[in-house]
C-alpha cells in the first residue's frame, strides 16, 4: 500500500504539533509539507524538541499549488481558514478539518455562534461531521471531514446512545466539562494573564460556549423532542485532558444497570471506548497521551438521578487522533494505524 502525502497547515499550534507526533509514526503516511505563517523557515523541532529526531520539511507558507502534490490535508486553523482552502481542492484532495468550518450544516448557525460569514456555503453539504465511533463508515462517502470539538467529543459518545434508546429526560441535561489549558491554544497565557492560570480553575463562556451549536444540532438528531440541556465549560491547571460530569435523570423504566447495559453493548466492538464498571471513579490521568474515551456511569441517592463521567485527551480524541482515525477509516487503515503508542506522544 502506497503512502498519503499529507499538508499539516497549522502546524505550530498544540494540535497541529500532536498530528506530527503522531503521524511520523504511521505507516501509510508521509509528511510532504508543515505550513505556518509566522514561523516560515523553522524547524517544527523548535516548538518540540522531541521532533528533532525526525527528517520532517521546514516550515513554510501554504500555497495551492501544493495540493497537486498531496493526497489530505489537515488543517488546524482559525475558524474560517480551512472554509478558504476547500474551495480549491482537487478531486483526489481529503480536507480534514480540525476546527469548527464545516461542524454547522447551517451557515447561518455559524455565522451566529462564530461572529463571522461562512466563505465556503456550498461545501457544507460536501462535507461530514465526523465522530468516528457514530459516523463510523460514512466518512468514505466523504471528502471533507470535520472533526468535532473537543469538548463535544467528550459529551456526545456518551450521551448519543441514551438519546437513541430514549433513556433520559430531554428537558434537564446538566453537563459540567473541565480542559487543560490547552485546549485554548498557545495564546492562553495572554487571554488568561490576570488569572492565575496554572493555579486556579476558570468558568468561561458560560451559556454561551461556541460548543453549545455543535452540541444540540447532533444530540438532536436522536430524539423526537428538543433537548434542554446547560453546558459550563471551564480551564484547568493542567495543560491536557478533558474531564466531563453530566447530571440526569432516567426516564421510566429505566435503571442505572440498564443504563450500563446500553453503553456498553453500544461501544463492544469500539477500539477507543471503554465503558467501566459501576460507580468507578474516573480521571484524566486514566487517558493522556491515549486515543482512549473512557466512561463511568454512577449513582446518586436519588433512583431517578444518574452522574456520567467521561475522559479524553483533548489534544488526541479530541483532536489530532481523532482526525488520525477518521483518515484510518477513509483510506481503509487499521483503525489505531499511527494511534498506538501511549509515550512520547
Amino acid at each position: 500500500m502506497r503512502k498519503l502525502n499529507v499538508l499539516i497547515a497549522g502546524s505550530t499550534g498544540y494540535i497541529g504539533v500532536q498530528l506530527i507526533k503522531l503521524l511520523v509514526k504511521h505507516k501509510y503516511v508521509n509528511i510532504k509539507y508543515l505550513c505556518g505563517n509566522n514561523s516560515v523557515g523553522k524547524n517544527i523541532s523548535f516548538y518540540d524538541k522531541s521532533l528533532n529526531i525526525k527528517k520532517l520539511p521546514k516550515i513554510i507558507k501554504y500555497d495551492k499549488k501544493y495540493l497537486n502534490n498531496i493526497d489530505v490535508i489537515f488543517t488546524a486553523l482559525p475558524n474560517g481558514e480551512a472554509q478558504k482552502i476547500s474551495k480549491n481542492l482537487l478531486k483526489k484532495n481529503t480536507l480534514i478539518d480540525l476546527a469548527a468550518d464545516f461542524r454547522l450544516e447551517k451557515s447561518s448557525e455559524y455565522s451566529k455562534w462564530y461572529k463571522q460569514k461562512h466563505k465556503a456555503t456550498k461545501n457544507i453539504k460536501k462535507s461530514i461531521y465526523a465522530l468516528p465511533e457514530i459516523s463510523a463508515n460514512k466518512v468514505k462517502k466523504f471528502d471533507i471531514i470535520s472533526c468535532p470539538g473537543c469538548y463535544p467529543t467528550s459529551i456526545l459518545l456518551p450521551l448519543i446512545p441514551l438519546f437513541q434508546f430514549n433513556a433520559i429526560n430531554n428537558n434537564n441535561v446538566i453537563i459540567d466539562s473541565k480542559s487543560g489549558y490547552s485546549g485554548a491554544g498557545r495564546g492562553v497565557h495572554l487571554k488568561y494573564k490576570n488569572k492565575n492560570l496554572y493555579k486556579s480553575l476558570s468558568a468561561y463562556g458560560v451559556g454561551f460556549h461556541r460548543h453549545n451549536a455543535e452540541i444540540n444540532q447532533e444530540l438532536n438528531k436522536y430524539t423526537k423532542s428538543k433537548i434542554e440541556f446547560i453546558f459550563t465549560p471551564h480551564l484547568s491547571p493542567m495543560f491536557r485532558g478533558i474531564l466531563s460530569t453530566f447530571y440526569l435523570e432516567l426516564k421510566k423504566g429505566f435503571s442505572i444497570k440498564r443504563i450500563h447495559k446500553i453503553l456498553k453493548k453500544f461501544y463492544k466492538n469500539s477500539f477507543f471506548i471503554k465503558v467501566l464498571k459501576l460507580n468507578s471513579l474516573l480521571s484524566t490521568n486514566e487517558v493522556i497521551n491515549t486515543n482512549n474515551c473512557f466512561i463511568s456511569i454512577c449513582k446518586t441517592k436519588n433512583k431517578k438521578k444518574i452522574i456520567i463521567l467521561s475522559a479524553i485527551d483533548n489534544l488526541i480524541k479530541g483532536g489530532a487522533g481523532q482526525a488520525i482515525q477518521n483518515m484510518n477509516i477513509k483510506y481503509g487503515f487499521k483503525l489505531n494505524e499511527g494511534l498506538k503508542w501511549k509515550k512520547n506522544l
